[in-house]
């Protein structure tokens, strides 16, 4: 009953083996056909074993030599395929060896063509199945070709020929054993490594063309088993002396309930340590926090979102055994719908993805690696914000000198507009006159003007208060009422609360001198022109400059408009935004409005005082 025992555990281990060889081909593209019938050849020679115990157990005698000749005849076609594939790889390295490779297949093939046919043979007979000639001559053929594919073979790697010439030499021990010295007296060793040679031919496929599919899936819960099973026969050597003497003590008893919790609570821990070694040693896979610290090291040195994402996917790719990591915008197509994607999370759009592409020797993405991947894609998202709020500093800086340099050229286009030579000129000739015909006028004129000047021309800043605004406006007024006399009437109004409110300097001014310029001195009659500091309904500053001279005309601020006007709408744009600007209409009554609007707070700060002005 043990041999029994133990041939139906080793067919069932070969069976299953070869099973997850064939779900692994057909399931990989790269999978030739070799590998394919490789599984299904194993597969065929294990079940057909387990299928001629199952008959003899049930005592159907007349069934048994055809399922032996069946499994016999695919473990020769086994053999076949492995000489096939090893003879392949060599011609491939090597095309001198072309013509040799060939003939081993071909030799190996009819070799298993003819021993399965003996066998077949044998079993219609009602012959002893195994047939010892079939076997024999099996064996024979792979000893034979054994030189002839090491010749073939000598520039393959070194573990790869060592792993294929194993596997052979371990046929051809089989058929040894189970033609010439199969028998009731055989030792276990002797009975596993006869009947059961596939096991490690199978383990050698898997190990080297899917390694993390057979260690995941097989390996980790084999040998956690086996520990679990080594854990418990110890345990039990420490409580059966105990359990022996009749009647069983209560401490006894209590004894073994507690190295029943004890073997309960080791079970995880041993599936851990087992699932450690096997990552580690056995398949070598990388260090994931370590992984995680060289990639946010990496991360810090990059300096563009390109540039991060290249260097995490790079790092990626063989710690994941990937044929390929790339990245793409995120809800771009994909090229192979079998890819994973790792969303980055950013706080701002564009997002990306990480597509991780085809894993390597049957690997699969298993709960670690998806934390790991969900670890990096956060440090690079991360990486992201960093970046993007670096940029919109640089911008931002970026925007304030570049309207620091809009605020001084707008200062140097204002004196150059307020100081125009010909009002210098009309100014002057004014003030010559008036020294004939009104000397006191001519004074006070006189002192109007250098106000004027000194105003335009200190340099306290980019704001002042309404009230000094409105003061250099009636300064200029004043000088231009002593030319026209009459002809120009002027109003100043600032409202109740108003007068402190900071506003940026010589705004108004060159809305007034265009009063002037366009309206009153484009008129006969002259004009009147007002000028009106208030609040709107939303508490923003509205500065309004009317004139009813000469009418608008189609003139408008902006490109079509003055250098002073452009001046204006240049500055209130850089302070304020969209909030703040200026309009210039024609009202119904066909006056001309010149309009500023300051948005509700900004008006607040405080400007600096007179004494600090004067100093200045």
């Amino acid at each position: 009953m043990p041999p029994e025992l133990l041939h139906v555990v080793g067919y069932l281990t070969g069976a299953v083996l070869y099973a997850m060889l064939f779900w692994m081909a057909v399931r990989d593209t790269r999978s030739d056909r070799l590998t394919v019938c490789t599984a299904v050849l194993g597969l065929a020679w294990n079940l057909g074993e387990l299928m001629g115990h199952g008959v003899r157990t049930l005592g159907w005698a007349a069934a048994e030599p055809w399922f032996a000749a069946t499994a016999f005849a695919a473990l020769g076609f086994l053999a076949a395929v492995v000489i096939h594939s090893v003879a392949r790889g060599a011609a491939d390295e090597a095309a001198p060896h072309r013509s040799l490779a060939r003939t081993l297949t071909q030799v190996g093939y009819g070799g298993a063509a003819l021993a399965g046919g003996v066998q077949l043979a044998a079993a219609a007979r009602g012959l002893v199945v195994p047939d010892p000639a079939a076997l024999l001559l099996l064996t024979g053929v792979l000893i034979a070709l054994a030189p002839w594919l090491v010749l073939a073979t000598r520039r393959q790697a070194n573990a790869s020929r060592a792993t294929w010439m194993i596997a052979l030499a371990v046929f051809a021990i089989s058929a040894l054993h189970v033609g010439n010295f199969h028998g009731p007296q055989e030792s276990w060793p002797t009975e596993l490594l006869g009947h059961h040679a596939s096991i490690p031919l199978a383990f050698a496929i898997l190990y080297q063309d899917y390694r993390f599919a057979l260690a995941d899936l097989f390996l980790k819960q084999a040998l956690t088993l086996v520990a679990v099973l080594a854990v418990v026969f110890g345990l039990w050597g420490i409580a059966g002396p105990l359990l022996v003497q009749q009647p069983v003590s209560p401490p006894a008893i209590g004894v073994l309930l507690g190295l029943w919790v004890l073997s309960t609570y080791l079970f995880p821990l041993i599936r851990r340590l087992v699932g450690d070694f096997v990552d580690r040693v056995v398949l070598t896979r990388a260090d994931y926090p370590q992984l995680l610290d060289t990639i946010a090291s990496t991360l810090r040195q990059a300096r563009t979102e390109q540039d991060a994402l290249e260097r995490t996917a790079r790092a990626l790719a063989p710690a994941l055994s990937a044929s390929r990591v790339t990245w793409a915008g995120l809800g771009q197509p994909v090229a192979d719908r079998r890819s994973t994607e790792i969303v980055i999370p950013t706080a701002e759009t564009p997002r990306y993805a990480f597509v991780i592409g085809r894993l390597v020797s049957g690997r699969r993405l298993l709960s670690d690696d998806m934390a790991m991947l969900e670890r990096v894609a956060i440090l690079v998202g991360r990486r992201f914000d960093e970046l993007r709020l670096m940029d919109e500093r640089y911008e931002s800086a970026l925007r304030e000198r570049e309207m620091q340099s809009l605020a001084t050229e707008a200062e140097l286009r204002a004196l150059r507009a307020q100081v125009h030579p010909h009002f210098l000129f009309n100014a002057l000739t004014t003030i010559g006159y008036l020294i004939e015909e009104a000397p006191g006028r001519a004074l006070d004129t006189l002192f109007r003007l250098t106000t004027l000047l000194r105003s335009v021309l200190r340099t306290d800043g980019e704001f002042t208060t309404v009230r000094r605004e409105m003061e250099l406006v009636e300064c200029y007024l004043e000088i231009e009422r002593e030319r026209f006399e009459e002809r120009l009437e002027v109003a100043i109004r600032i409202a109740d609360g108003l007068a402190d409110s900071v506003i940026p300097a010589l705004v108004v001014q060159p809305l007034v001198e265009n009063a002037i310029k366009h309206g009153v001195a484009g008129s006969r009659a002259g004009g009147r022109v007002s000028v009106e500091a208030m609040h709107d309904d939303h508490h923003a500053i509205l500065i309004r400059v009317r004139n009813t001279g000469a009418p608008l005309r189609g003139r408008t601020p902006g490109p079509a408009g003055g250098v002073g006007l452009r001046n204006v709408e240049r500055r209130l744009a850089n302070h304020y935004g969209g909030s703040g600007w200026l309009t210039l209409t024609a009202d119904p009554d066909g006056d001309t409005v010149a309009e500023i609007r300051i948005p509700a707070g900004a008006g607040e700060r405080v400007a600096p005082a007179p004494t600090e002005r004067a100093s200045a």
